[in-house]
């Protein structure tokens, strides 16, 4: 018994062995270039949907947008696909859903601002945004002071809020800054009549308009000299290293303004 006993465990050992060398090697979420992934063979995206045309759901349920469009530059480059999750913007721009593991890269039509860098890595700039006072059509106003006793809203969280309520309080006008939790309940606030007005970026209130002929116009603009950024984990300089060699690179061939004019049209001449 004892020698048989030898035997089969002789035999298991080196079946075990024979599967071990035949496997292929567990790279643990590394791509071949050496840039760290949580999950091997995807570049995990962490988004706030929607936010058209920077990423939003087409009528199958596919998520795509400019933002989708330049991630799947880096992932490309990777030799990865890309895979998207929808996760409130607050984690995201407070570095939680990155530094958690939950995802690789944000994007997220999400502004660089010193106050985010504390806790995220930022991309070399991809867009520049300019925050826009929507109204419905008919309803036209031209500066926030002929707002006031009304109610203005805004998307929490967002650069735009932090525009209103920061005008607000220093010119003291007698507005209420509502705050809502994502873009799709912002304008349907203002569709409703329950705000005068709301706040967001520009491209945002286009393609809102597009989709909406006749019922809201873009009543005055605010030029807060803002940038767009992806944004990594603090510390991962492999991944911020692609995502800006994809960027510079889509902008020295051409697809950038491909991706550009798809997305959000012809670009303003420099």
């Amino acid at each position: 018994m004892r020698a048989r006993t030898r035997k089969t465990i002789m035999l298991a050992a080196a079946v075990t062995l024979a599967i071990t060398g035949c496997a292929k090697e567990d790279t643990g979420g590394t791509t071949d270039s050496g840039v760290p992934l949580i999950k091997a063979g995807a570049l995990t995206t962490c988004t706030h949907l929607p936010y058209a045309p920077f990423q939003a759901k087409d009528a199958s349920g596919k998520v795509v947008g400019f933002d989708v469009a330049l991630i799947d530059l880096v992932a490309t480059k990777l030799a990865v696909t890309q895979e998207i999750i929808d996760t409130p913007f607050e984690g995201i721009k407070s570095g939680a859903d990155l530094n958690s593991g939950k995802c690789d890269v944000a994007a997220a039509g999400m502004t660089i601002t010193d106050e985010r860098k504390k806790v995220l890595d930022f991309s070399d700039p991809y867009f520049d945004a300019t925050q826009a006072l929507a109204v419905q059509t008919g309803k036209e106003v031209k500066t926030l002071e002929e707002l006031a006793g009304k109610r203005v809203g805004t998307q929490g969280g967002t650069t735009g809020e932090d525009y209103i309520k920061k005008q607000v309080e220093e010119k003291k006008l007698d507005i209420e800054v509502v705050s809502y939790k994502d873009l799709a309940a912002l304008q349907q606030a203002l569709a409703t009549n329950q705000v005068a007005a709301a706040v967001n970026d520009l491209p945002v209130w286009n393609e809102y308009i597009k989709a909406n002929p006749g019922k809201v116009v873009v009543a005055a603009g605010f030029d807060t000299g803002e940038q767009y950024g992806f944004a990594v984990k603090k510390g991962n300089a492999e991944l911020l290293k692609t995502v800006n060699e994809a960027l510079a690179a889509a902008r020295a061939d051409g697809k950038y303004d491909e991706i550009y004019k798809t997305w959000i049209g012809e670009k303003p001449a420099a």
